[in-house]
């Protein structure tokens, strides 16, 4: 499936909490990085920053060693970049609260002070005040290391058109796949096998021990779901409390979870061309959804042909508006971008968007976990009649570029899986939250999900169309997220989802033509880095 990591614009928290990665050899010195070496215990020291106004300036970092191999603790080693913004409630203190955004492959460093933000910016300071909130890279990610890393320039534009116009086009796609999982496997082929979500939740039990800390609280966003999910079976008596916000299908890991995704992918963007047609007074793109898809089909295949500013084909356009399907938030700066180009042929709206490349971690992170997390198709005859068939049906917007995102995982080294089979009976109650019109993670994993927990709550964000969207100015349910880290406090239990909450039409539709539009397509989203979903 497409990367599950929080997809939001705006700014990135920090210059050096991006996704961006970082080579193995370059960890050292570049910005933001956790830089200390931790001894048991681990001995916290400064982050490295970009200067005082970076919040990690406020934050502590170290680096954890860990085994490669849970199951030979003696062996080789390999570490884990923390980060932790400290409690300063000592009389309601609550003890470690981590956090993490997604992905596979997002990198979670930078979050530390970032929870604490957003929960101040949703009225809850004195709830963050209670937690050592504890950010991390999980490993092979960003600044741990080593920082897993194929082929840099896997991604750099411009690339073959996602969309097979014949089968030697299709050929083109998946020799650069084989190529990809064959470069992975020659540069980490140590590594490959130990990348599956339960070696990371045993890294976080490392962590916990090493903290000092008889259980941890944790905030997973996205694929941070399935990763606290994961902790949660393993551990269930060491877990304190966990929200788990826009939650992967358990049912779906994860071959079967892109081809959903692909059905909900093509009922977002025909929200946003919608979104966009009520608007065609402003954005001159089409007076009806219809209108709207073709004029955005006709530049993308225009694109093809010459690409946009000469940088962005029709992979790098899907790319960019992609997002939109992710999160409300860049209707307005997409559609403002996308009617530049279309009505006067200026490509700066559209190229302040691009993914230049040049670094490949969170890909190869995430074809890495996933492959190792569950059994995948390996003839191609199977990813071609999926593809084929999901095209024919009228999901044309993200089906092949899907398949691309995870074709490496096809030719692998190894066969991955089985998959962790999630068992939540002695979890204690947790908080679950989906949008239901979430289309990275679709409405059915939250269902699923609290069916494997049975003493969660299930709150519903009704209408909503971004991804794991708490703590973005829905108060409803902000300050349900915010009792339970408080006190522990869960809606009490009802068939299906346990309490609902309306999305706000304003961040969900926002007006372009309001005084506040600007503002809006600024502040788009929690401040969290964009990665290429």
């Amino acid at each position: 499936m497409k990367r599950i990591v929080i997809v939001a614009a705006a700014v990135a928290v920090t210059a050096g909490g991006t996704a961006a990665a970082v080579s193995a050899t370059a960890n050292a010195s570049a910005p933001g990085t956790a830089g200390t070496v931790a001894a048991p215990g681990i001995a916290w020291g400064a982050c490295e920053t970009t200067g005082p106004d970076d919040p990690m300036a406020k934050a502590e970092c170290a680096q954890v060693p860990v085994p490669l191999d849970y199951r030979k603790p003696g062996g080789r080693k390999i570490s884990i970049a923390v980060s932790r913004f400290k409690h300063t409630d000592t009389k309601d203190y609550q003890g470690v609260l981590f956090v993490n955004p997604g992905g596979p492959g997002a990198s979670g460093l930078a979050y530390a002070p970032a929870l604490a933000r957003w929960l101040g910016g949703a009225g809850h300071a004195k709830t963050a005040a209670k937690y050592d909130i504890i950010g991390f890279d999980p490993r092979g990610v960003g600044s741990s290391k080593p920082a897993l890393s194929c082929d840099p320039n896997y991604s750099d534009p411009i690339r073959p058109d996602y969309v097979p116009g014949s089968a030697k086009e299709e050929k083109v796609w998946i020799a650069r796949s084989k190529k990809y999982a064959q470069d992975c496997a020659k540069r980490f082929g140590w590594l490959l096998p130990h990348m599956r979500t339960t070696d990371a939740a045993r890294d976080i039990e490392t962590i916990r021990g090493l903290l000092g800390q008889q259980k941890i609280s944790w905030y997973g966003f996205s694929y941070g779901t399935y990763f606290g999910a994961t902790y949660a079976t393993l551990f269930p008596r060491r877990v304190h409390r966990m929200v788990l916000d826009g939650n992967v299908n358990p049912k779906t890991v994860w071959y079967d979870s892109q081809l959903e995704q692909d059905k909900a992918f093509e009922r977002n963007m025909k929200s946003w061309w919608a979104w966009t047609a009520k608007y065609d007074g402003l954005f001159h793109l089409g007076a009806t959804e219809k209108a709207v898809e073709a004029a955005y089909y006709k530049a993308r295949t225009a694109a093809k042909k010459a690409p946009i500013g000469g940088k962005i084909g029709p992979d790098e356009l899907d790319d960019i508006v992609l997002s939109a399907g992710y999160n409300t938030g860049y209707y307005i700066p997409f559609a403002q971008a996308l009617s530049q180009w279309v009505n006067g042929k200026d490509p700066s709206g559209l190229l302040g968007w691009l993914n230049a490349g040049g670094e490949d971690n969170g890909f190869a992170v995430y074809n890495a976990v996933q492959a190792a997390d569950a059994k995948w198709p390996r003839d191609w005859r199977t990813w071609h009649r999926d593809a084929v068939k999901l095209y024919k049906q009228g999901y044309r917007f993200n089906t092949w570029s899907n398949v691309w995102f995870n074709a490496p995982i096809a030719f692998w080294p190894f066969q991955g899986g089985p998959a962790l089979k999630l068992n939540g009976r002695h979890a204690p109650g947790m908080l679950l939250v989906q949008s239901t019109q979430d289309a990275a993670t679709p409405v059915a994993g939250g269902l699923e999900m609290h069916k494997v927990f049975p003493a969660s709550r299930l709150v519903f964000e009704v209408g909503g169309k971004t991804h794991a969207n708490t703590l973005n100015g829905n108060a409803c349910l902000d300050d349900k997220v915010a009792a339970y880290l408080d006190s522990g406090a869960l809606p009490e239990s009802h068939r299906g989802p346990d309490a609902l909450c309306k999305a706000v039409p304003e961040l969900n539709d926002p007006d372009p033509t309001a005084a506040s539009a600007k503002a809006a397509g600024a502040v788009a989203g929690k401040d969290l880095p964009v990665g290429r979903p």
